[in-house]
């Protein structure tokens, strides 16, 4: 077996790499690489299904970030179970292929009760007190305390919401990314796997914040709000390539998406408030979506909206209107759905995709006012949809206020009180960038980098199996 690290680098594309990523376009250079024709939808959690078992959501049934459980009539968004995702995963065929094979996955998606041998992924702690606390859940058991001993804890706070990519005194701006890399050298320091699975996602934040190009630009250079994030990633990477070089393991670099710019985003929930179809519960002078007794309901991840259609009756006026819907490119029905390799019963009744520039709220609100408590926090698993918004400080606060509040919520939560971290804005139209369509330009495709040979032509998401598989087995193309 040749012993194998893939690098998922989030967000990366070929029009990225350049004069700011010196080390990934040498790796490139010096190898080979194809653009992959991205997962749909083009999100982490289906792009790395789509990888790990080769199949696409109509088998492994991993449609979205998050979906509607029709039996709970609840929305639920980025579960951990890796039996969600049905099918043998990889490293199961490459185990029953070679006796002594060994998988580490390292924050990749689906981390928890998977067959990989070592794991680690983010997972806080919620006392019955209401508190949360900031941690890792990892298999085995062992690795928790051992790791955090030798690396510090793992700076959580930087994985998600708005102090994901921004500077730190924990370690710069990319100190989660360095986390992940640092536990990724150590796991290969102990165990050796024959094959590790590494997700360093750096570039996703300020992608999505700022854009990767300013689109009426000549040849679409890299925004400048970015730059500094190639060069940090580049460096990670760099540092990565050469500790596994030294250690004899094979590298590939590969990516889950490319983002695009965006500036127009689409409520769809709140067209459908508007026609009555959508039920809301007031609970404490807000509302909350209720699902279970709506008509109709959407939930939007990125630039793709499942659409719930309840009332069978009301379907082809809810096509109809989503057709006519500014910034939708296209609706999909089960004929769709199938073809575009999206049928399962998880996925909605009609699957909206966004144009290029265009991406969906889950925002059903019609007044920021009645907005639930939820929606102004860093609140992952209550929002009935992905918010990209949580990337933000509220702009009405002063950064002097929102450093003066956000210490504030902190010593709360310090002295015991119930507290909420309420800084994020309700402005949909501060993301500036997405993914989840299939871009029209290659060069916003995600790519694969490998020393070894790969197929000839662009790649489908669901041949990267085979590309890592048959790297682990040294066959050749």
């Amino acid at each position: 077996m040749t012993r194998t690290a893939v690098l998922d680098v989030v967000g990366l594309t070929r029009g990225l790499i350049g004069e700011h990523t010196p080390r990934i376009r040498d790796f490139l250079r010096t190898g080979h690489h194809a653009v992959i024709d991205p997962a749909f939808p083009a999100v982490t959690c289906t792009a790395q299904s789509d990888y790990v078992t080769g199949r696409r959501p109509t088998d492994h049934g991993i449609v979205a970030n998050g979906w509607y459980d029709r039996e709970l009539s609840e929305v639920q968004f980025w579960k951990q179970s890796n039996r969600v995702v049905a099918g043998p995963k990889l490293w199961d065929e490459l185990r029953a292929l070679r006796p002594g094979f060994t998988c580490a996955k390292l924050f990749w998606w689906y981390n928890m009760y998977s067959t990989a041998d070592w794991s680690i992924t983010p997972r806080p702690m919620y006392p019955a007190d209401g508190r949360k606390f900031f941690d890792i859940y990892s298999w085995p058991y062992d690795i928790r305390p051992a790791i955090k001993r030798d690396l510090g804890e793992f700076p959580f706070a930087g994985f998600w919401g708005p102090a994901a990519g921004l500077r730190s005194p924990q370690g710069g701006p990319d100190c989660v990314t360095r986390w992940i890399a640092a536990s990724a050298r150590w796991i290969e320091e102990k165990h050796s796997p024959t094959l590790s699975l590494v997700y360093l996602p750096h570039l996703d934040y300020n992608l999505q914040r700022h854009g990767p190009y300013d689109p009426r630009s000549a040849g679409h250079p890299p925004r400048p709000e970015v730059v500094p994030d190639l060069r940090a990633i580049d460096a990670i990477v760099g540092d990565l390539l050469d500790f596994y070089a030294e250690r004899g393991v094979t590298p590939i670099v590969l990516s889950e998406y490319g983002i695009t710019p965006v500036d127009k985003p689409v409520h769809l929930n709140r067209e459908f408030r508007r026609r009555g179809w959508l039920t809301v519960k007031e609970e404490l002078g807000l509302e909350l979506l209720d699902a279970g007794n709506s008509r109709v309901f959407a939930v939007a991840d990125h630039q793709v909206a499942h659409v719930h259609v309840n009332d069978r009756t009301l379907l082809r006026e809810v096509l109809d209107l989503l057709v006519s819907t500014p910034g939708v490119a296209d609706v999909w029905d089960l004929d769709g759905k199938v073809r575009y390799g999206i049928a399962h019963p998880r996925a909605g009744d009609l699957v909206a995709v966004a144009k290029e520039d265009a991406w969906f709220t889950y925002y059903y609100w019609l007044d920021d006012a009645k907005a639930p408590d939820f929606a102004r926090c860093v609140d992952i698993h209550r929002k009935p949809g992905y918010d990209p918004v949580e990337l933000f400080l509220d702009p009405a606060l002063s950064p002097l206020a929102a450093k003066a509040k956000i210490g504030w919520r902190l010593l709360q939560k310090k002295l015991g009180f119930r507290m909420l971290m309420d800084v994020v804005p309700l402005d949909a139209t501060l993301v500036k960038g997405s993914h989840g369509c299939r871009p029209a330009s290659r060069d916003d495709w995600p790519l694969v980098i490998s020393p070894s040979a790969l197929p000839a032509g662009e790649l489908a998401s669901t041949d990267i199996y085979s590309v890592i598989r048959d790297t682990v087995l040294g066959e050749k193309k």
